[in-house]
């Protein structure tokens, strides 16, 4: 009789379980719905306390990102709270590509994931905590193809338009923990980063752009397998009511200033992207760019700019993706903020790795950037 069980129905539970050998389980991540895609995993392990579990992940060569397992340790949590990394090691010539999770538990059951999960009951706390702060406005853009909200919140009395938006790709859960950061500097009316964004924006948060993926245990999509990102040149109600609604609340306000916030499998840093090739770029607009990325490299060690994306010729961006259409349609300075997987290959913190805590840290930075970043506007 095995001793060993795992369990993935739940809110974002991505596993199946191919077989259990002993104290040795064999193991599939699940598709997104009518997708490809696949990376995410996030499920729950009853085994006896103090003996070493065996996870083996198998079939990854053929996931979304294959470059995202090398050097990757796991995450794992005994009270959902606190996330560590188990010892990890991947093969990519076992079982079409096999990362092998080692893990023994102090009590008879713990959580692994692809990174600290951000549930939807973690989200609505947060949008409830959010919208009860004197001065912050709720606004509901819509509904998701599953039925769940989309929300926003704006605060703030200056004519700055910024705009933070999260988890187009659900499976990227570090994209929320850095909003709760943000807004948590942004709501203290201690603040002096609060205070100074509050007095000279109107900041626009939607900490979850995707729902329904999120629900799902998605990597990369939506309720019918559509990649967000790419849906920004032409959104409709079938295929991306989200992108649909949030633009559309974009259009009424204008953008001035937008960050979206992402995280990438395979690169061990923090960096931003930018809107290299739109068609309408100006010097003004890329030096606006630089001049961010420059403060937030001297704020943070955690942030650096010599790994990152290539950049686009002129006249090729693609303006299917948020950051390109803000800043062509708007003429905003626009960014896609990335956090990693993996630990920092800087700034490595070998029991937690890259964290939570250190993408609120980070949500916070950024704020603290954003404030010299106007003044240096200003001047």
């Amino acid at each position: 009789m095995t001793s060993l069980f795992i369990d993935a129905g739940f809110d974002s539970g991505n596993i199946d379980v191919l077989g259990i050998e002993g104290a040795t389980a064999r193991l599939a991540i699940r598709r997104d719905n009518e997708s490809e895609f696949f990376q995410w995993f996030h499920f729950r392990v009853a085994a006896p306390a103090g003996e070493e579990v065996v996870l083996k992940l198998t079939g990854l060569n053929a996931s979304a990102y294959p470059g995202g397992w090398p050097d990757y340790d796991a995450c794992v949590s005994e009270d959902r709270a606190y996330w560590a990394r188990a010892t990890s090691s991947f093969d990519k010539d076992e079982d079409g590509g096999t990362l092998t999770v080692r893990y023994a538990p102090s009590a008879g059951v713990f959580w692994c994931a692809y990174f600290a999960p951000f549930s939807m009951e973690r989200h609505h706390d947060l949008i409830a905590e959010t919208a009860s702060c004197e001065g912050v406005d709720y606004v509901r853009l819509g509904t998701t193809i599953d039925g769940q909200p989309i929300d926003c919140l704006e605060l703030g009395d200056g004519d700055t338009q910024v705009w933070l938006y999260a988890r187009q790709h659900p499976g990227e859960t570090q994209a929320e923990w850095w909003m709760e950061g943000a807004i948590e500097c942004l709501t203290d009316p201690a603040d002096p980063v609060a205070r100074a964004l509050r007095k000279a924006c109107r900041i626009h948060i939607v900490p979850n752009c995707n729902p329904d993926g999120s629900r799902r245990g998605h990597l990369r999509t939506n309720a019918v397998g559509t990649n967000l990102n790419r849906e920004w040149a032409d959104p409709t109600p079938e295929r991306s009511p989200e992108v649909l609604a949030i633009l559309g609340r974009m259009d009424q306000t204008g953008v001035d200033f937008a960050m979206d916030v992402h995280a990438d499998e395979a690169i061990p840093a923090v960096f931003i992207a930018g809107f290299d090739g739109i068609p309408s770029w100006t010097q003004e607009q890329g030096a606006g760019y630089d001049r961010y990325q420059r403060i937030l490299d001297r704020r943070t060690p955690d942030f650096q700019t010599k790994l990152g994306y290539p950049k686009a010729a002129p006249g090729r961006a693609n303006l299917s993706m948020s950051t390109n259409q803000l800043a062509e349609r708007f003429g905003a300075v626009a960014m896609t903020l990335e956090m990693p997987y993996k630990d920092l290959a800087d700034f490595p913190e070998p029991e937690q790795g890259w964290s939570p805590e250190r993408c609120k840290l980070l949500g916070r930075e950024c704020m603290a950037a954003l404030v010299e970043w106007l003044e240096g506007r200003d001047a």
